[in-house]
């Protein structure tokens, strides 16, 4: 059963880039005449819509209460947790660098459409905050309910965090039932998500074909331009921030060694686009290559696996600013501080699996900007995610290696004996 629905998910994806081909070639041919496809397409962002809010509140709710759990991880998880973080915040901040500087969604007139005219000049109004305090005091919801209501990412972020955390106190069996009960929830929500994604190759040929019809072969060449900057980020990522602090803090291994030992799994988890797929293989190599203690290895990876996603994290903030440069939006400081926060705690609950990464929606509606023009970057999602996977995992063990230094240095010695004696053998 797993291996069947491995398998349609893997054709759900061939389907998802032979509809997006489809549609870019039908929208040439019709030209404005693709506009007749824009209902479907809308029908399905509308069911996107329907699930990215609960989905994110209920995941982000058991995710908090789980890692509040790690808690008596001491040093090592701090330095575990604080290594994820940081590199996810300046994986971030790079991408929207990148992005500002080199402006890959210029040129595209998507706000000459009436509509998105209409939508963007409501989203600058609304978006409007004057100062520095107002914008951080704006992420805590005076009405929780009143933020779900109204699709307040920040604010549900930031409610959904409480909770989670609180649940970490109460007592054992009461803190086991909050978080089955919102891990249940969570599966649910996947389960609905999954459902529409099956719909996807539709509202993918929809949305391709009524793009390229109204904007022609601008958006194309915009995409590709995208996936370059993407690469280039992504570059800098792993052999400049990954790599120098393996170089600067490592007691394990050195900077060339790493990568001569990590490069298979790169290519590994560059086929599969899955963290998880990649785990065994990523803890054998971090184990016996480069020499992390199998205590350090078994903690640090599997829980890197699940919130350690640089690559994702950058690839939110650019496809975010791709798409407010799209509509021609000029991005404010709050919206900036929007992105960074949601794109950074958003990789945090991303799951280490292959598939569409929906959880820029939330990326996008926290800053305000229109979601309608993100389809055409679903039939590249594949490439994409193949090429953030291959960073995440080398982030994964990266840390591993810094993190394993703050064992005691007893059972380093001791471990690091062990193993010149097998290799001397």
């Amino acid at each position: 059963m797993a291996e069947n629905k491995h398998s349609s998910l893997d054709k759900l994806g061939i389907w998802i880039i032979g509809a997006t081909i489809l549609g870019a070639l039908s929208g040439l041919i019709l030209g404005k005449d693709a506009q007749m496809f824009a209902p479907l397409g809308n029908l399905f962002m509308q069911l996107i819509k329907m699930v990215v809010v609960p989905l994110v509140l209920f995941s982000l709710i058991g995710g908090a209460a789980s890692l509040g759990k790690s808690s008596n991880a001491g040093k090592i998880g701090l330095v575990t947790f604080g290594y994820y973080g940081i590199t996810t915040a300046a994986a971030v901040a790079l991408g929207l660098a990148a992005s500002e500087i080199f402006q890959p969604g210029r040129g595209i007139e998507m706000s000459a459409l009436s509509e998105a005219a209409v939508q963007v000049d409501h989203i600058e109004e609304s978006t409007h905050i004057p100062g520095f305090w107002e914008t951080i005091t704006g992420f805590v919801p005076t009405n929780p309910f009143q933020a779900l209501v109204d699709g307040n990412i920040l604010q549900i972020i930031v409610f959904a965090l409480f909770m989670g955390f609180a649940a970490t106190y109460l007592e054992e069996h009461k803190r086991n039932f909050v978080l089955d009960f919102f891990n249940y929830l969570t599966e649910l929500f996947i389960k609905i998500m999954t459902g529409i994604m099956y719909v996807a190759p539709i509202g993918v040929f929809c949305l391709m074909a009524d793009a390229t019809g109204t904007f022609g072969y601008a958006v194309l060449t915009k995409i590709l331009y995208l996936i370059l900057l993407y690469v280039i980020v992504l570059a800098i990522v792993t052999y400049g921030m990954i790599g120098g602090s393996v170089a600067l803090f490592s007691h394990c291994t050195n900077y060339k060694q790493f990568f001569k030992s990590m490069w298979k799994v790169q290519i590994f988890a560059f086929s599969t686009a899955s963290s998880i797929a990649t785990l065994p293989l990523n803890m054998n190599t971090v184990n016996t290559e480069l020499g992390v203690s199998k205590e350090t290895t078994s903690f640090t990876l599997p829980l890197g696996a699940t919130i350690n996603m640089n690559g994702n994290a950058a690839y939110y903030a650019m496809a975010a600013t791709f798409i407010a440069q799209m509509y021609g939006m000029e991005l404010s400081f709050p919206q900036y501080i929007a992105i960074i926060i949601t794109s950074t705690l958003g990789a945090v609950g991303q799951a280490g699996v292959p598939g569409p990464t929906l959880l820029v929606v939330a990326v996008l509606v926290s800053a305000g900007i229109p979601i309608d023009a993100l389809p055409i970057l679903f039939g590249v999602d594949r490439i994409f995610d193949m090429l953030r996977t291959a960073v995440n995992i080398t982030g994964d063990a990266a840390c591993a290696t810094i993190v394993d230094r703050f064992r005691t240095p007893s059972k380093r010695t001791e471990d690091s004996a062990e193993k010149t004696a097998a290799l001397n053998h």
